[in-house]
């Protein structure tokens, strides 16, 4: 289980931009890993538009937002083009990065039993530590509880 204090579990991943990004590329800066089920949906488009919205505090911050889910690349670049994302979409496809951090978990809706990501964030400090971890985020108000944990 992933803790607060503790080394961050570190990957690399394919992006938006059709790069990859590992995490340990970014140490010197905070890093904000936020994990969503699913590119244009309404919550998870509501968080995305959230962190969008109150961009300039990210900046100011320094800090690198990172969005994953088990999408496609291209999925993310159409979902980040639709809704004008100023950060980075990861593609989690194996889910592997979901499983390290504890957030591929067995899901219910409507009596049906599933495997997707439990909406989760994890703030990362500049030395690849958890500084903070938020689980079950609520998309409407996860932009301005990133920025309560964020340092600065």
């Amino acid at each position: 289980m992933v803790e607060e204090g503790k080394p961050a579990p570190t990957f690399t991943l394919p992006s938006d931009s059709g790069e990859d990004v590992s995490l340990e590329s970014l140490r010197g800066e905070p890093v904000v890993l936020y994990f969503y089920p699913k590119d244009d949906t309404p919550g998870c488009t509501a968080q995305a538009c959230g962190i969008r919205d109150q961009w300039g505090e990210f900046d100011e911050r320094g800090a690198v937002v990172l969005g994953v889910s088990p999408d496609s690349e291209t999925s993310h670049v159409k979902f980040k083009e639709k809704y004008g994302l100023p950060f980075t979409l990861l593609a989690d496809e194996d889910h592997a990065v979901s499983e390290a951090y504890g957030v591929w978990v067995e899901k219910n809706m409507a009596g049906k039993r599933y495997m997707g990501v439990e909406r989760s964030t994890f703030v990362i400090d500049a030395d690849g530590n958890v500084a903070k971890v938020m689980r079950r985020v609520k998309p409407d108000t996860h932009a301005e509880q990133v920025l309560e944990a964020l340092p600065g």
